[in-house]
């Protein structure tokens, strides 16, 4: 498992750094860069995560599917209560940020291609349930966080969301058993197939903008990842390998989008908000390159703990 998972992320890596080149030539402006992100979040990943949905059911999915909500729900909680302990306030520490960062992963870019190379449709069908969770927590606590001011609003945004409508509508097709037209299913399965090109492209485009030699001198950094890349990870896994009944589809696909890199959504919400989001893309750009070593490790450790436990 750890040596796909390593396989899996090289290969992230080499499209990351055809993104970077595709920067650094100007093939992608910046400009440019923000169209294709908002394509993969408003289209390619909707249509991956409703393709998941287009399976035979089965009532051990369904079983698997709400116990991934409810796993998801008190994993999410575990990491913000965590990341208030590991990440204390400090004057002239960009508190929100670093524990912003340390708490929501990139379950979205990084996570679905992860999760459908490894275990495929079926992954993708579970991962659909951390992402709902995921979704609904960081368009509350997250902006509340890094905003500073409550504003529930967004939580009803939350469920306009082409991701949300594309869960709403697969969870219809799979319960009523809709099978859409070969033509339709082909049509979309190209669709689904660019997914993690693109997420990764998308994201060397990101990182190329960064500062690297400046990056690398803050150590702050290199905290935070190791938090949210490592060290949450790690006591994540612990309670789920030591519970029981949770088959390994499911432990590993939390697993998998909770240590997935921090999530680009900070450096969004920071410029929204006027926070500091040269710092927030900076931690992801950190993180992005990092994860490419930290995954197969959480993968490693997890199934060591799974082993002795």
């Amino acid at each position: 498992m750890a040596s796909t998972i390593l396989y899996k992320t090289v290969i992230m890596l080499i499209l990351i750094g055809v993104g970077v080149i595709c920067a650094k030539t100007k093939l992608i402006s910046e400009a440019s860069n923000k169209d294709l992100s908002k394509f993969v979040l408003q289209v390619v990943n909707p249509v991956v995560i409703f393709m998941s949905y287009q399976t035979k059911y089965r009532k051990e999915l369904v079983k698997n599917l709400l116990l991934t909500f409810v796993i998801s729900a008190a994993v999410l909680g575990a990491v913000i209560l965590l990341s208030y302990g590991f990440v204390r306030k400090k004057q002239g520490r960009e508190t929100e940020i670093e524990r912003f960062s340390s708490v929501y992963s990139n379950c979205g870019f990084m996570g679905i291609p992860l999760v459908d190379a490894i275990y495929h449709e079926e992954g993708v069908f579970y991962l659909t349930a951390f992402i709902t969770v995921f979704n609904l927590i960081v368009w509350t606590h997250g902006v509340i966080l890094i905003s500073g001011k409550k504003d529930f609003k967004q939580v009803v945004k939350v469920f306009y969301s082409p991701t949300i409508i594309a869960i709403f509508l697969g969870l219809i097709t799979f319960f009523v058993q809709i099978k859409l037209p070969s033509a339709l299913a082909d049509s979309l399965g190209f669709i689904k197939e660019i997914n993690t090109p693109m997420a990764m492209i998308v994201s060397g485009v990101t990182i190329a903008g960064t500062n690297i030699p400046k990056m690398l001198k803050n150590y702050r950094i290199y905290y935070v990842c190791l938090l949210k890349l490592l060290v949450i990870p790690v006591i994540i896994a612990v309670p789920l390998v030591l519970l029981g009944g949770i088959e390994e589809k499911v432990r590993m696909t939390i697993l998998i989008a909770s240590a997935a890199p921090p999530a680009a959504m900070c450096t969004l919400l920071s410029i929204r908000y006027g926070r500091n989001s040269v710092y927030a893309s900076e931690i992801f750009t950190s993180g992005t390159i990092l994860s490419v070593v930290t995954l197969p490790l959480v993968v490693k450790a997890t199934e060591y703990l799974t082993k002795i436990l």
